[in-house]
């Protein structure tokens, strides 16, 4: 079962082994300076599944923008020939 531990800033150094250990069985370990949260870590493939999240998100709001101008009645539109000709001259195709 997930838990979140907290740990002091000076424990990476003198217990990396069991903070290493703590977040390979997929817990969050807080670490802390001077009493106030810092960083909080995770296993790479939570971080994996973290980013493959936010890209999603990152395209969804993409997508509901792209639908909002496309709804637009003065979004103006270019042909393909255009467009492919835009391009291959701003990113040298």
């Amino acid at each position: 079962m997930l838990q979140t531990y907290v740990r002091p800033s000076r424990e990476l150094r003198n217990n990396y082994a069991e903070i290493s250990r703590l977040v390979r069985e997929n817990n969050h370990v807080i670490i802390t300076n001077q009493g106030r949260g810092e960083s909080v870590l995770i296993s790479m493939e939570e971080y994996a599944r973290y980013e493959e999240y936010l890209h999603a998100r990152y395209v969804e709001q993409m997508l509901a923008e792209a639908e909002q101008q496309a709804k637009d009645p003065d979004t103006q539109w270019i042909g393909h020939e255009d467009l492919w000709k835009c391009l291959r001259e701003k990113y040298e195709l």
